[in-house]
């Protein structure tokens, strides 16, 4: 098992993956979320990435989500404390040989939801800004290939910048509440 930043050439194996775990997620929940979708860059043909699925799910607020927590453990889904965001639950989903899977971001704040499918709707409808994030990618993973906190932490920029470019939120962050 490794937490090492490997990235893959897209697969189109990846949307059938999120739509297979899709209906298994709507039952975890007692009260439909406001939506499930596809997110990160398996959400976006042609961009490389780790293989693993992300999936947000929007829910009205953080005491329903707790709620689903035991169902989704139940699907295999281990809860990773998060204590950065208070209005989001990280869940991670392993194959049988350890290696990641899946991601659910559970996530009540609405403005952090939109930044999310911001980001994916441009990066699916701008090559230009995917290239440059498939760049950005390569040479981060390159740099990081043993810690992916610091991967993700220099892709933020990037991010921000797309997303603010679109009249977007910021991401909310310990340094920007």
């Amino acid at each position: 098992m490794s937490d090492e930043i490997a990235l893959s050439p897209y697969d189109p194996a990846w949307a059938r993956s999120f739509a297979a775990e899709y209906s298994n997620l709507l039952a975890c929940f007692e009260k439909p979320p406001l939506a499930i979708e596809h997110i990160g860059s398996t959400s976006v043909p042609g961009l490389p990435s780790k293989p693993i699925i992300d999936i947000l799910i929007h829910v009205e607020d953080r005491t329903r989500a707790v709620a689903s927590i035991p169902a989704l453990e139940a699907l295999g889904y281990a809860n990773v404390p998060n204590y950065i965001d208070p209005n989001r639950l990280v869940l991670i989903k392993r194959r049988s040989d350890g290696e990641r899977s899946h991601h659910v971001h559970v996530h009540s704040d609405a403005d952090e939801v939109r930044r999310h499918l911001m980001f994916r709707d441009r990066l699916r409808s701008d090559k230009a800004v995917r290239d440059d994030y498939a760049a950005l990618k390569a040479e981060l993973a390159q740099r990081f290939q043993e810690d992916r906190a610091a991967y993700s932490k220099h892709k933020t920029a990037f991010i921000d910048a797309i997303v603010l470019g679109m009249g977007g939120p910021a991401r909310k962050t310990p340094w920007n509440p």
